[in-house]
């Protein structure tokens, strides 16, 4: 048995439909049976355990012998690091003893000690805590999302602007949710043992590639508005960001912005571009 811990997000719904279309037996973790009850449909199992009932956990991850984790995401209102932090510690927390024999986790490109910088830093403690325990872990660090985008999608279609906190001509490492799943569960599925691999597009992309991908699916000119360094925990705060957490993201969208990926592990590409995941925007 398969677990599945964020199993009805991007990244962890594309593990699970990968498994189950393998017709491997999984069990998706989630906080409401009620509102994943498609994946039942599908043939999964749900277990309806919040990340910070550790006890509750513990008893899922021994129903199976291998488990993906994702960290979930914090409400943006609150002190995502935190809150964030506080989870890695209760996931961590949960496998031990669990006797699980494998452990896929998804963690980031940059991910790094340090001062709160989001995902960077708090993936990068899940990263350091699962090596630290006698559980083989592979890590898969994944590209920046496509999904990432789809808030400028309005914007685009309404006023012809995308916004962005990334420089418009440099290219970054991308990717889909479908390509990051698929490599998770290959690893779920592959033996046991520990890696570290890194997950992005078949090519990289700015932000000018996605405002002209924008543009042709929506038959109207669609430009680049970049957000300055020094407004960025300004413009965070201003879509509903605590302070703490526009701090956190804005130093991440700094970081990214310096494009310092580490050149060691595994580069894995995958299929889907830019344009065929926006093809019905």
């Amino acid at each position: 048995m398969n677990i599945i811990v964020g199993g009805t997000g991007h990244v962890g719904g594309a593990v699970s439909r990968a498994l189950l279309d393998a017709g491997d037996k999984v069990t998706i973790v989630t906080r409401d049976a009620a509102a994943a009850a498609g994946w039942g449909d599908r043939g999964a199992l749900l277990a309806e355990v919040n990340v910070r009932d550790i006890e509750g956990l513990r008893r899922v991850f021994k129903s199976g012998s291998r488990a993906f984790l994702l960290n979930p995401p914090a409400d943006p209102s609150a002190d995502t690091d935190a809150v964030e932090r506080q989870s890695v510690a209760d996931l961590l927390a949960a496998v031990t003893g669990s006797g699980l024999e494998l452990i896929v986790a998804q963690s980031t490109y940059g991910a790094r000690p340090g001062a709160p910088c989001g995902d960077l830093n708090v993936l990068y403690e899940l990263e350091q805590g699962l090596s630290a325990q006698p559980i083989p872990s592979r890590i898969v660090r994944a590209a920046y999302h496509y999904p990432n985008w789809c808030a400028g999608i309005e914007t685009a279609k309404d006023q012809g602007f995308i916004e962005s906190v990334l420089p418009v001509n440099r290219v970054f490492p991308m990717a889909a949710p479908e390509d990051i799943g698929a490599e998770c569960a290959k690893l779920m599925r592959g033996g046991v043992g520990s890696s570290l691999a890194f997950v992005e597009g078949p090519e990289r992309y700015s932000p000018q590639h996605v405002a002209d991908v924008f543009a042709q699916r929506l038959g109207r000119p669609v430009e680049v508005r970049v957000v300055a360094g020094d407004d960025l925990n300004g413009w965070f705060q201003k879509a509903g960001f605590s302070q703490a957490a526009a701090e956190s993201y804005a130093c991440m969208a700094r970081a990214t912005t310096q494009g310092v990926w580490p050149a060691f592990g595994e580069v894995i590409r995958g299929s889907t571009t830019l344009a065929d995941y926006f093809s019905t925007i």
